[in-house]
C-alpha cells in the first residue's frame, strides 16, 4: 500500500529537509520518496498545517500489565500511545510483579516484531521498588532493558542511589530518578503554597524535589555516571540542572507535558484527576520550565500517563491515588506549548531528547529509511470520550471536552494508525 503525506513540515535535524515542506511516500513500510512531486498513491493526506517528524518517544508510561490489567494492559497501553502519538514507550517497572528480572522484561517486550507501538522495558533498580536492595541490572541489560529506574517511586536510599551509578557504569546505562525527599512529602496531598493552605490539605513543598536533586547531582559529581532526572515540576530545579549541564556532568532532564500548562489552583475543586505526582505548582515554576524547554535545558517531555480505575479516583481526595492519562492528550498540550516555545524545540523533546537519554539511535526521515514517523496537527478539534480513547481507564482532567491539537497518523514497523 503507498501512502503519500501531502505538504507536511519535516521537523528532523539529521534530514536535508528540516523544517522544510515535503511530500512524503510511504510505501510497504519504507520511506520510498520525500520531494515536491504529487506521487501516486493509494491514500493521501493531506497535510498542509501538520509537522511530520521521527516517531515520538514516551520516556516513561505507566501500565497495568502485569497485575492491574483492569487499569491498562499491554495492548490498551499501546493503543492509546499509539493514537496520541508514540511509536515507541519505555514502561515503567511498577506492575505486579515488578519488571526486575529476565522474564519480565522478555513479558514486556514479547511481540515488539509485530507491534505498531514497541514497548520497551525500563528495569527496577531496587527490588520490589522498596529503594533497599539492588536489582541483577547487569542481566536485566542483557535481556534488554533499555534504562534503570524505580519508576513512580523515588531512590530514596543515598547509598543505592551512588552504587546504581557506579554499577550501571559498567555497561553505560542510564540512571532514572524522580527526585523527592519522601519525609518532606510525607502525607502531602498537593503542592504547598496558598492554596493548600486555603483548601486545608498538607502540602509538598518544592524543596523536597530540590533537596533530592542537589543530593543526586553531587553523587553525580561524586561517582561519575549518566543520570536522567525525570518529572522535573519545580523552577529551581530547572535552574540546578542548567547549572549541572554548563559544568559538564551528564545530566538529562525531563518533565511531563501537563506539568508547564496546569496549576496548583485547579485543586480548587477537589477534581482528583489533577492530583499528580510532582503536584502541580505555582506560576513561577511554570514560568521556569517553559524558559527551561526554550534553551533545552530540559530536553525530554514525557506524556506522565498513569491509568488509574474509579475506585482510585472516585473517593474523597486525600484517599485518592495519584496520576492521570495523558498519551492521547500530549499533542494538544504541546499546540498550548507552541505559542510559548518554538514548536521544533517541543517535537525534538519527544523524539531526540528521549532517545539520547537512553542511547538509542533516532529513526531518521530519509528515502529507504524504515517508516518511524509521526504526524502532528496543532489546530484538529477533538473530544476525548468513550469513542475516541483508547486507554482501560478515564483519569483525566480533559475527559468529555472539544480540545485542539492531535496526532492524526503514526507510522512504524509496517503498520499504521491514522485516525483522519
Amino acid at each position: 500500500m503507498k501512502i503519500l503525506i501531502k505538504g507536511a513540515v519535516l521537523v528532523d535535524r539529521q534530514s536535508p529537509h528540516h523544517l522544510k515542506s515535503k511530500n512524503v511516500l510511504i510505501q510497504n513500510g519504507r520511506i520510498s520518496d520525500i520531494g515536491d512531486k504529487n506521487y501516486s498513491a493509494d491514500k493521501t493526506i493531506d497535510a498542509s498545517g501538520m509537522y511530520l517528524t521521527p516517531g515520538w518517544f514516551d520516556l516513561g508510561a505507566a501500565g497495568g500489565d502485569p497485575g492491574h490489567e483492569n487499569r491498562e494492559d499491554l495492548a490498551s497501553l499501546a493503543r492509546s500511545a499509539a493514537a496520541g502519538g508514540f511509536t515507541e514507550v519505555a514502561v515503567l517497572p511498577n506492575t505486579h510483579p515488578v519488571i526486575q528480572t529476565k522474564n519480565e522484561v522478555a513479558y514486556i517486550r514479547q511481540g515488539n516484531d509485530g507491534r505498531l507501538v514497541q514497548l520497551h522495558a525500563l528495569a527496577a533498580v531496587t527490588r520490589n521498588t522498596k529503594g533497599e536492595e539492588l536489582t541483577e541490572m547487569i542481566d536485566l541489560h542483557e535481556a534488554g532493558a533499555v534504562g534503570f529506574t524505580d519508576g513512580l517511586q523515588t531512590l530514596w536510599h543515598t547509598d543505592i542511589f551512588l552504587k546504581a551509578l557506579q554499577y550501571l557504569q559498567k555497561f553505560n546505562g542510564v540512571l532514572i530518578d524522580r527526585p523527592e525527599d519522601t519525609w518532606l512529602t510525607r502525607f502531602g496531598q498537593m503542592h504547598e503554597g496558598v492554596q493548600s493552605t486555603m483548601l486545608g490539605l498538607k502540602g509538598m513543598p518544592r524543596t523536597a524535589e530540590e533537596i533530592a536533586l542537589v543530593r543526586n547531582l553531587e553523587l553525580l559529581v561524586y561517582a561519575g555516571g549518566r543520570y536522567h532526572a525525570a518529572s522535573l515540576s519545580s523552577g529551581r530545579s530547572i535552574d540546578l540542572i542548567r547549572q549541572a549541564r554548563k559544568k559538564g556532568l551528564n545530566v538529562t532532564a525531563g518533565v511531563n507535558a501537563y506539568q508547564p500548562l496546569l496549576g496548583d489552583e485547579l485543586l480548587a475543586d477537589f477534581d482528583t484527576n489533577y492530583k499528580v505526582n510532582p503536584p502541580l505548582r505555582e506560576k513561577a515554576d511554570q514560568e521556569a520550565i517553559v524558559k527551561g524547554l526554550k534553551d533545552k535545558t530540559i530536553t525530554v517531555i514525557a506524556s506522565g500517563h498513569v491509568p488509574v480505575d474509579e475506585e482510585g479516583k472516585v473517593v474523597e481526595f486525600d484517599q485518592a491515588e495519584w496520576g492521570m492519562i495523558n498519551h492521547q492528550t500530549v499533542a494538544m498540550q504541546v499546540a498550548q506549548l507552541a505559542r510559548l516555545v518554538p514548536v521544533e524545540h517541543l517535537l525534538e523533546a519527544l523524539t531526540y531528547g528521549p532517545r539520547e537519554a537512553l542511547n538509542l539511535e533516532v529513526p531518521p526521515i530519509t528515502e529507504e529509511a524504515k517508516a518511524n514517523l509521526t504526524l502532528f496537527d496543532p489546530n484538529a478539534e477533538w473530544t476525548l470520550n468513550e469513542d475516541s480513547c483508547h486507554s482501560k481507564s478515564k483519569n483525566s482532567p480533559w475527559w468529555g471536552k472539544k480540545i485542539t491539537g492531535r496526532s492524526v497518523a503514526v507510522f512504524n514497523n509496517g503498520r499504521q494508525f491514522i485516525s483522519l
